[in-house]
C-alpha cells in the first residue's frame, strides 16, 4: 500500500475517503509510477447510503448528522467489533453491557438502553446491508470484510422507521467483484488475542461474480480470576460469508449474501465494588481485580440470508430497490452475577429469535424535486428463558416467555429544490406494530440446563399473555441552504418513535410485565457543513433539542429475594439539548490533525414512575440525571507520514489519539454510574512498495483505564445472606498489537 493510501486509511472520520476512491488512487499510482498527493485524495468524495439515494450522496451533502467510515479506515482503526469505534465520536456510546458478551446497548445524544433483555426494543437501530437487526443480542461480536460504517446521530424515523430515536448504525459488507482479488489479515494482541481472514473474489460466468469471506479469532483471555489464578475472558469466533452477484447488463444487479457465524467464551468478568449506597464492595473500581467462583459462558450461533435488487428505470430516472433479509440467532450464556467468590447468585439465560423483512423502495427525479418512497414489512418471534440459581441452589426462580411481533410501515421523503441554493425537504413514516405475548414471571422451578430443552413452568400465578397493537405517524420538515465553497446550511423537525411492548424478564409477579406504550421523540435541529481553505479545513457542526415523551426505561432496583428487580416502564418525560462539532485540518501534505467535541445537557420535565425506589414519586426523582448522558465527550489526534528511502519506497504512518468521555449514570436512581475515562490510542504502520503490504504495530487504552459495560446494585441482603456492591462487568484495559494486511 503506497503513502497515501496508507494516510488515506489512517486518518480520522469526517468523509475523507472511501474503499472505491483508495482503489483508485492505488490503480492511478500503478499506473503513474508515483504518489498522487495526499491532500488530492482526502479531498475527494465519500458517499453515504443513510440518504437511501441510489449511489449514495457526498457526506458533506446531506442534511444529517453523520461520522462515515471507509473500509480501509477500520483496518486502520483495527477494528474488532462496534464497542471499537465507542469513544471517537460526539454524543456517542457503543457499548458491550458485559452481562453476557455481545449484546448491544448503545446510546447516541443521550438516548439509550440498559438492557440485556431481548424484548426491550433498541433506541439506536443497527442495519446490517439495508436490514434491520431486531434483538440487541449478538451485535458486538468480531466483524471483517466491511466497505464501511455510517453512524447517524439523532432520530432517523423517516426512512428507517421505529427504533432510531437515538440514531441508526449501518454496517456495509463488501460486494462481489468481478476483479480477482485476494485480501487477508493476520494478527496477534495482548490475551493473548490471534486473528486471521481472508476474502477472495472473483468472476464465476458473464455477469456473474463470487465473494468468500472467512474469519477466525482466538483470545485466551485478558484477565485473571483471583479466585482460582486461571485467565479470563476467553472467546473463539467463527464467521463464514458467501456472496454472489449477478449483473446482467447496466440496468440490473441482484446480490445474494449469506452469514454463519459461530462466538462462544467465557462469561463477564463481573466485578463487585462498593455500590452507589456505599455498602459491601470487595475491590477498588479503579483496578481490574475481581474473583468469581462461576467462570461461565456464553454461546451464540446466528445465520443470516440478504438478497438485494436493484432496478433502474424510466420512470423518473430511477432505481427500484428491493431487500429481503432473514436472520436466525440461538444464544446461552451462564454469569456470576454477585461476582464474589461465593455461590449466592448465578444466572442462566437462553435466547432463540427468528426475523425475516422485506422492504421495496422507489427513487427518481421529477423536474426540481428528488422522491424516495417505499413500503417495509417485518416479522420475528423471540423465545427467552431465564433461571436464576440464588443461595447456593437454595432457590432456583425460572421464568421468560415468548414475543411474536409484527410491523409494516409506508414512508416518503421529498427533497424539492425550489431556487439552485434553496431545498425544501418533507417527509413521513406510517408505521403499525402488533405484539403478542405470552410471559411467565420468575418462579420457583425444576433444575434444568438452560438452552437444553429448558421450558418455562406455565399455569398458576404469574402466567400473563395479551396482544396489543401500535401506530405512529412521523413527519419532518425541514430547509437545507447551499452557502457555495462547499459550505452549507441544514435545519429540521423530526418525530420518532421507540416501540412499545412486554418486559420477558418478569421479576416481579406483583407488576403486569406490558404492555408499556410507545416513547415519541421530537426533534430540532440546525447545522452546518463546510470545507474552507480549498478543502484544507473542514468543519462539521450541529445543535439540537430532543423533547422526549412517555421514556421507556428498565429500572433496575436491588431485591433481597430475587437479587434485582428489573421492571419495564414509561418513566417520564425529558428535555435533552447539546451540540457536536467535528473538524480535521491538512497542516502540510504529511501531517493532519484532526478533533471532536460534543456537549449535552438533559433533565426531566415530569415523572412518572418511582425512579429512585423510596416508594414515592416526588421531586428527588425529577432531579435525578439521565442515565448514559455524558456532558462531554470530545478527542483530538494526529497522522503524521514519511517516506522510507532507503527501504525501496516503503512509507511510515505514525498516528496517535486521545478521546474523553464524562462521568455519567447507569441506573435511573444514579447509585450505579461510570467514571469519566479518557482512552489514548497510537499505531504505526509501515507500507511496502508493493502497494499491497502493510505492517502495523498499534496500541489500545495505553493508559490502561478501567471501565465497566455496567455498574448494577446488588441487595445489602440476599435473603439471610449479606451481600451488597455490584456487578460491574470489566472491559479490557491496555492491549498492544501487530497485524500484518495484504492485498493481491
Amino acid at each position: 500500500m503506497t503513502r497515501v493510501a496508507i494516510l488515506l486509511a489512517a486518518v480520522s472520520p469526517l468523509g475523507l475517503g472511501a474503499p472505491a476512491l483508495a482503489e483508485t488512487a492505488q490503480a492511478e499510482q500503478a499506473e503513474e509510477g508515483q504518489a498522487q498527493s495526499a491532500q488530492s485524495v482526502l479531498r475527494d468524495v465519500i458517499t453515504i447510503t443513510g440518504t437511501k439515494r441510489p449511489g449514495g450522496v457526498d457526506v458533506q451533502e446531506a442534511p444529517v448528522a453523520v461520522t462515515a467510515y471507509s473500509g480501509e479506515q477500520l483496518d486502520a482503526l483495527q477494528f474488532q467489533d462496534l464497542s471499537s469505534l465507542s469513544y471517537i465520536m460526539p454524543n456517542v456510546q457503543l457499548e458491550d453491557i458485559g452481562t453476557a458478551p455481545g449484546i448491544a446497548n448503545f446510546t447516541i445524544r443521550g438516548i439509550g438502553i440498559n438492557s440485556s433483555i431481548p424484548s426491550v426494543d433498541p433506541t439506536v437501530g443497527v442495519f446490517i446491508d439495508g436490514v434491520y437487526q431486531g434483538i440487541n443480542a449478538g451485535l458486538v461480536f468480531d466483524n471483517f470484510d466491511l466497505e464501511g460504517i455510517e453512524v447517524l446521530r439523532g432520530p432517523q424515523g423517516i426512512l428507517f422507521g421505529r427504533n432510531v430515536t437515538g440514531g441508526a448504525v449501518l454496517i456495509r459488507t463488501t460486494a462481489p467483484s468481478e476483479d480477482p482479488s485476494l485480501n487477508a489479515r493476520f494478527g496477534v494482541e495482548t490475551g493473548p488475542r490471534y486473528t486471521a481472514s481472508a476474502v477472495l473474489n472473483g468472476p464465476l460466468a458473464e455477469g456473474f461474480s463470487a465473494k468468500l469471506a472467512v474469519y477466525h479469532s482466538k483470545d485466551e483471555g485478558w484477565f485473571t480470576n483471583e479466585f482460582d489464578g486461571s485467565s479470563h475472558g476467553a472467546s473463539r469466533t467463527w464467521v463464514v460469508r458467501p456472496a454472489v452477484a449477478w449483473r446482467p447488463n447496466d440496468d440490473f444487479e441482484l446480490i445474494v449474501r449469506g452469514q454463519y457465524s459461530k462466538n462462544t467464551g467465557d462469561g463477564p468478568a463481573g466485578q463487585n465494588h462498593v455500590n452507589g449506597a456505599g455498602i459491601g464492595g470487595l475491590f477498588d473500581r479503579n483496578s481490574f481485580r475481581f474473583s468469581i467462583d462461576e467462570p461461565g459462558e456464553y454461546s451464540n450461533t446466528a445465520y443470516s440470508v440478504t438478497a438485494e435488487a436493484n432496478l433502474r428505470v424510466d420512470f423518473g430516472d430511477g432505481t427500484i430497490t428491493n431487500i429481503f433479509g432473514w436472520r436466525d440467532v440461538e444464544g446461552s450464556s451462564t454469569s456470576d452475577i454477585d461476582a464474589t467468590p461465593g455461590f449466592l447468585f448465578h444466572a442462566d439465560a437462553s435466547n432463540l429469535q427468528d426475523q425475516w423483512s422485506n422492504e421495496l423502495r422507489y427513487a427518481g427525479v421529477f423536474n426540481n424535486v428528488d422522491v424516495t418512497t417505499g413500503v417495509f414489512y417485518f416479522d420475528q418471534t423471540i423465545n427467552y428463558v431465564e433461571r436464576r440459581r440464588l443461595l447456593g441452589g437454595a432457590s432456583v426462580p425460572i421464568g421468560g416467555g415468548y414475543i411474536d411481533h409484527m410491523t409494516w410501515g409506508a414512508f416518503a421523503q421529498f427533497d424539492i429544490h425550489t431556487t439552485d441554493r434553496l431545498t425544501i425537504n418533507l417527509g413521513g413514516r406510517y408505521s403499525y406494530e402488533r405484539k403478542r405475548a405470552r410471559i411467565q414471571a420468575l418462579l420457583p422451578g425444576a433444575p434444568c440446563v438452560v438452552g437444553s430443552g429448558c421450558t418455562v413452568p406455565t399455569g398458576g400465578a404469574g402466567v400473563f399473555e395479551d396482544t396489543d397493537s401500535w401506530t405512529s405517524f412521523a413527519p419532518k420538515v425541514g430547509l437545507q441552504y447551499d452557502l457555495g465553497d462547499d459550505s452549507q446550511l441544514y435545519a429540521f423537525w423530526t418525530r420518532g418513535f421507540r416501540s412499545g411492548g412486554y418486559n420477558l424478564r418478569n421479576t416481579d409477579p406483583t407488576f403486569a410485565p406490558g404492555p408499556y406504550d410507545q416513547e415519541q421523540v421530537d426533534s430540532f435541529e440546525a447545522g452546518m457543513k463546510s470545507d474552507f481553505l480549498d478543502g484544507a479545513l473542514r468543519v462539521n457542526a450541529a445543535a439540537f433539542w430532543n423533547e422526549i415523551s412517555d421514556m421507556q426505561r428498565e429500572v433496575n432496583l436491588p431485591s433481597a429475594a430475587t437479587g434485582v428487580v428489573q421492571l419495564i416502564q414509561n418513566t417520564a418525560d425529558a428535555r435533552i439539548r447539546g451540540f457536536e462539532v467535528e473538524a480535521r485540518a491538512f497542516l502540510s501534505e504529511n501531517f493532519i490533525i484532526h478533533g471532536q467535541l460534543g456537549y449535552l445537557d438533559g433533565e426531566y420535565k415530569r415523572v412518572l414512575f418511582d425512579l429512585n425506589g423510596d416508594g414515592v414519586i416526588d421531586d428527588a426523582d425529577l432531579a435525578l440525571d439521565i442515565p448514559r448522558l455524558a456532558p462531554w465527550t470530545y478527542g483530538v489526534g494526529a497522522i503524521y507520514d514519511t517516506p522510507l528511502d532507503n527501504w525501496g519506497g516503503a512509507n511510515l504512518t505514525a498516528s496517535v489519539s486521545y478521546n474523553f468521555r464524562d462521568r455519567n449514570a447507569y441506573t435511573d436512581n444514579n447509585l450505579g454510574f461510570f467514571d469519566s475515562a479518557g482512552i489514548l490510542d497510537a499505531s504505526v504502520a509501515l507500507g511496502f512498495h508493493d502497494g499491497g503490504t502493510v505492517l502495523s504495530f498499534y496500541g489500545k487504552n495505553l493508559t490502561n483505564e478501567v471501565t465497566f459495560g455496567g455498574d448494577t446494585q446488588l441487595p445489602a441482603m440476599l435473603g439471610p445472606v449479606p451481600l451488597g456492591g455490584t456487578f460491574s462487568p470489566l472491559n479490557k484495559g491496555r492491549v498492544y498489537g501487530v497485524e500484518l494486511r495484504f492485498r493481491r
